[in-house]
């Protein structure tokens, strides 16, 4: 799609739901040659959580490559490495106590959205509204109203359903980018510990991850369903 046409999207879906901060564009590249010149890396080590926060909030772009990434869970699940086996089998959640037994921490591990690792080379981060390159998922967080408009907004045109599917672990790598990524569906989150202790994210905030190939489709409905109000 042009970027052009991508970057309005990104100020109409702003301006439509009045959007706190930006759409986050996530551009998931499977070689390290194909970063756009123009973009900086990221200067210091964060988790993915953290990135897409501060994307959101301050306006900035960069780009990163594994070792850009602290939190190595959220760096698998988005492709970039392979699952450690403490986090495979559960027993890194286990060992927390965030399971009664290590059988329920090894299904809920099995069920995560993972993208194959290795698979992705290199993440550029920015603003909807600013991307220079095309994403492959847009991450909006909001309260939950502004989500449920853009919910509606999504089936406006063939109907259906959000079926949200989380666990409150791995929230903003593995629901609302891997999924969305891997099967083209939105994937509508809640944050887990690690998002809401490391970001800015409000207790008032929740999340969706939405391929971006259904931008469009979303973005022409909005405009239908939630028209500006006469002055």
């Amino acid at each position: 799609m042009d970027i052009d046409k991508m970057n309005k999207m990104g100020r109409e879906l702003i301006d439509i739901f009045n959007l706190d901060t930006s759409p986050v564009s996530i551009s998931l590249i499977p070689s390290t040659h194909d970063v756009p010149e123009g973009i900086q890396r990221l200067e210091d080590p964060s988790r993915h959580c953290q990135m897409i926060d501060n994307v959101r909030r301050e306006g900035i772009s960069f780009y990163t490559f594994v070792d850009d990434h602290k939190c190595k869970g959220g760096a698998a699940a988005i492709g970039l490495c392979a699952m450690s086996q403490s986090l495979e089998t559960g027993d890194f959640y286990y060992k927390l106590k965030r399971f009664n037994t290590i059988n329920a921490a090894r299904r809920t591990m099995q069920q995560i959205p993972v993208i194959p690792p290795e698979s992705i080379k290199s993440i550029v981060y920015a603003p909807l509204e600013k991307t220079s390159l095309e994403p492959d998922v847009v991450v909006i967080i909001s309260n939950p109203e502004k989500i449920m408009k853009i919910s509606q907004s999504m089936l406006y045109k063939h109907g259906g359903r959000v079926n949200a599917s989380f666990a409150g672990i791995q929230s903003l790598c593995a629901d609302s980018v891997a999924q969305p990524y891997l099967y083209g569906t939105a994937g509508v989150t809640i944050g887990c510990s690690g998002s809401r202790k490391y970001t800015q994210i409000k207790d008032s905030e929740m999340i969706i991850g939405i391929p971006a190939e259904q931008l469009e489709d979303l973005v022409e409905a909005a405009k239908k369903m939630f028209p500006p109000k006469a002055d």
